[in-house]
């Protein structure tokens, strides 16, 4: 398993610790390019996240838009271990409004 993917299981369960019952699912790089790599709903709740193994990794042609407008929609984020903290914590944030 890659650094990216372990990171990214990790984080699910984080997603399922912090929401319970909540539904996460994987995106698929393929039918739209740049899409957040999960995707976590939770009753009248969504967010978005694009999971990087790393702050300084590369970003994909796309994804920062996707991000920044799924974003405006709801709540979505780069997730990277460097900040897996403040983005949960943004996210609770969000959720209470």
């Amino acid at each position: 398993m890659t650094v990216e993917g372990k990171f990214q299981t990790e984080f699910k369960q984080q997603l399922e610790e912090l929401f319970p019952g909540c539904i996460v699912l994987k995106g698929n790089a393929n039918r739209r390019q740049g899409l957040p790599d999960l995707i976590m709903l939770w009753y009248e709740y969504w967010a978005a996240f694009e999971i990087k193994k790393s702050e300084n990794a590369e970003r994909q042609p796309n994804q920062q838009y996707y991000v920044d407008l799924l974003d405006d929609w709801s709540f979505a984020a780069f997730v990277y271990p460097e900040n897996v903290s403040e983005v949960l914590d943004d996210l609770q944030r969000s959720f209470q409004d």
